[in-house]
This record gives C-alpha cells, sequence and structure tokens, in this order.
C-alpha cells in the first residue's frame, strides 16, 4: 500500500501534540487520529503502534536536523565554526515547536530499554558529525591531541542536550537559541583562564575523595 506523505505527517504532528499536553503514556491512539483527523484504524496503517509513533517522530526530528546540520558544515574548515553551527541548528530545529521538544526531551525518557536502545540507532549518525568535528580540530592542532574523543563527544552533546531539556523545563520562557554562542565558548575554551597555571596541576586524589 502507498501511504500517503501529508497523512503520515499529520499523525505525527497530532501525536507530539498529544504526547506533549498529556504524556506518552497517557496519549491515547483515538485522541492522537481525532486530532490528525484520520479514523482510529488508519494511523494503523501507518504505524505498528503508539511506541512505533514516539520513535518516529524522533527519526523524523533528527534526520531533519541531521540535513540541516550537514548542508550548513559542507565546505566549512574551521571546527570552532562547524561547532557553533551544530549547536546553533540543534537548538533552533527543538526550539521551534515547543511540543516537539517536551516529548523528545522528557517523554522519551520514560520509555523502556528497547526504546532507548533504538533512540541509539538513530542518534548514531548525528554523534557520527560530532566526532568528525573533533577529528578535524585534532587534526589541525586546535583541539588537543591528548583528549579521550568519545569523553569529547558525550561531554559536547550532553551540554547540548541538558541545556535543551532544562529550556523545556522551566517552561521554555527565554531564548533557547541565543544560548548556542555562550555554551560553544564554554565547550571551546572551558572554565579555568589560560593564563591561570593552576589548571595544569594534578589534583590531589586523596583530597578530592574527601
Amino acid at each position: 500500500m502507498r501511504k500517503d506523505r501529508a497523512k503520515y505527517v499529520a499523525i505525527l504532528q497530532a501525536a507530539v501534540k498529544v504526547m506533549a499536553e498529556s504524556g506518552y503514556y497517557n496519549a491515547q491512539v483515538s485522541r492522537i487520529a481525532r486530532e490528525a483527523g484520520v479514523a482510529d484504524g488508519t494511523v494503523y496503517l501507518y504505524f505498528k503502534n503508539k511506541e512505533d509513533i514516539l520513535i518516529s517522530i524522533l527519526r523524523e526530528t533528527i534526520g531533519e536536523i541531521i540535513e540541516r546540520v550537514q548542508a550548513a558544515l559542507a565546505g566549512l574548515e574551521d571546527p570552532a565554526e562547524m561547532l557553533h553551527r551544530l549547536v546553533f541548528l540543534y537548538f533552533r530545529g527543538l526550539a521551534e515547536t515547543k511540543d516537539l521538544a517536551m516529548v523528545t526531551q522528557v517523554h522519551l525518557r520514560q520509555t523502556n530499554p528497547d526504546v532507548r536502545r533504538k533512540i541509539g540507532d538513530i542518534m548514531r549518525p548525528y554523534y557520527r558529525i560530532i566526532d568528525g568535528i573533533i577529528e578535524r580540530g585534532v587534526d589541525q592542532g586546535m583541539f588537543r591531541p591528548t583528549i579521550d574523543r568519545r569523553i569529547a563527544r558525550r561531554m559536547i552533546f550532553g551540554t547540548m542536550d541538558e541545556t535543551v531539556t532544562a529550556w523545556v523545563l522551566t517552561g521554555a520562557k527565554y531564548d533557547l537559541v541565543a544560548l548556542a554562542g555562550p555554551v560553544v565558548d564554554l565547550l571551546l575554551g572551558g572554565l579555568v583562564r589560560r593564563e591561570d597555571e593552576r589548571w595544569r596541576k594534578e589534583p590531589d586524589r586523596k583530597e578530592s575523595l574527601g
């Protein structure tokens, strides 16, 4: 059966609204169908179940963000500028619809381990983009060659992810996109002043362990 793209999108948009208002577990397929203007049975022609709808929301969202990022990074050489565009587009993509951010940042976290594994699969291409920026930064000598690249990627995405989550949980009352610059500045510069030699010292292990 050939599926109607317009109906597919309408169901996803309706699901975002219903899940943002009621939560994933309380969102009824019948209500999603009513919001989308289709029959209940039509939803099951496009999706296996409510879990499939949720995963599809993330797949569509991240897929669109990845396309924007890849287009924005094409031809760029400066790792700092690449990182800024990556963060900016992620924030803008989720700030465009508060309901969508609520679903991806809050309700997706409350699902079962199988769903979380699928989330990891969907996010993997995005993580590879971050890995590529880190690799370029190291190759160009902008980033330290000794950094643990896996930790660096987790730090970058974790900072982005937590910034969006905090924005959602505080009612989206401020400009999320405007935080892209300060976030990138912190990621690139860290917390200490480079002229302060104290940052180079090894911490006292016993003291830090209390």
